[in-house]
């Protein structure tokens, strides 16, 4: 079987990661699997396929609506003859009618967030067409994603697969110990960007940091809003206390040393910096919006609030002065994390591939 990804880039963030985790393990699973990125950037996750020895075709996209991408991925089609398409995020209105033309037996698109966020307006008009028409097969990534693409893009002849997202979960260093080692430690991980709500994070850290003082708010990633942010911790004395440690291409350390993890999305999919902090065994405080509450139950395997600073910060004081209820929904979110292996979303992605979903 030969399978072609496309992505319109492979810059670090949960979509682009979750095509590298299944690329990694489709070619561990014999397929012969290569990426299409349609613009053409060079990130640590490129050169980590390159390292394991995945092809990885650039089109050079140019910014904007870039009609030329459809001829170039069909000449790419033509020319590799693949049995599937898969596309994510934007690529799939470029993907799609090259696989048509290029008579690519099986498309396949994952629907990386809930439906009517995923993409504009006239992007979704495609898709629709696409799913109704042309027998592009949607995959969503949790029940609550399934529900969304129903609600957008009405009811759909074939039945909406799910497939939650997989990372390898030997990576993850697994918490040992679950006592506070100097200043307790938050950590974040997102681009800086409206849908992850860091303005409501540092509200809410404000007013847990007031109790605890000796309590620390690491921000790991990059994004449009990481300067505007930047200045709201100053405007708020947290300086000291809030740390901006950029894009880290390995985060898995900077999970093993923090005490408790956040993700106060206002929408979500199934986060993969969500998986990986499962993994690692941390304490979870978490929105309950999205596919969140399909990966983990409040109370056993995190604290899930609504999108409010003051509940959020009412989790992270139950948590710090609890350290058997930080150990309990650890191990309970390690757990569940076996749900979330890379091998089981490609065993998945190839019985879709196949023509096998149950």
């Amino acid at each position: 079987m030969k399978v072609i990804q496309v992505i319109p880039n492979l810059c670090m963030g949960g979509a682009e990661i979750m095509c590298e985790n299944l690329t990694l393990e489709l070619k561990n699973m014999d397929v012969d699997v290569k990426i299409v990125s349609l613009y053409s950037y060079e990130t640590p996750i490129t050169e980590r396929l390159k390292e394991n020895g995945v092809e990885i075709i650039f089109l050079d996209k140019k910014p904007g609506m870039d009609l030329s991408i459809i001829k170039k991925l069909k000449k790419v089609f033509d020319r590799e003859k693949p049995d599937v398409v898969h596309s994510h995020i934007s690529s799939q209105k470029y993907a799609m009618p090259a696989a048509k033309k290029s008579k690519v037996p099986v498309r396949v698109h994952t629907v990386h967030n809930v439906a009517q966020k995923e993409l504009t307006k006239i992007d979704k008009f495609l898709a629709k067409r696409f799913y109704k028409k042309q027998g592009v097969i949607p995959v969503a990534l949790s029940e609550a994603v399934k529900e969304t693409v129903a609600m957008v893009y009405g009811n759909l002849q074939k039945e909406v697969p799910v497939v939650f997202n997989g990372i390898n979960l030997s990576k993850c260093i697994k918490k040992e110990s679950y006592g506070v080692e100097g200043n307790l430690k938050i950590v974040h991980i997102g681009r800086f960007s409206e849908q992850k709500n860091h303005k409501g994070l540092i509200d809410a850290f404000k007013i847990f940091n007031s109790q605890r003082p000796e309590s620390e708010l690491w921000l790991i990633g990059d994004g449009q809003k990481r300067e505007e942010m930047e200045e709201y911790v100053k405007e708020n004395n947290l300086t000291s206390s809030v740390k901006f440690l950029g894009l880290q291409s390995n985060v898995y350390g900077y999970l093993h040393e923090a005490d408790i993890f956040t993700l106060p999305s206002i929408y979500e999919g199934i986060p993969m910096t969500l998986i990986e902090a499962m993994g690692t065994a941390l304490p979870i405080v978490a929105t309950n919006v999205g596919g969140i509450p399909d990966m983990l139950s409040n109370g056993a395997g995190a604290i899930l609030t609504e999108v409010d600073s003051k509940e959020l910060a009412d989790a992270f004081l139950r948590l710090a002065n609890d350290e058997e209820f930080r150990k309990k929904l650890g191990q309970n979110a390690l757990y569940r994390s076996q749900a979330f292996s890379s091998v089981e979303m490609a065993k998945k992605y190839i019985e879709i591939y196949k023509g096998e979903q149950k």
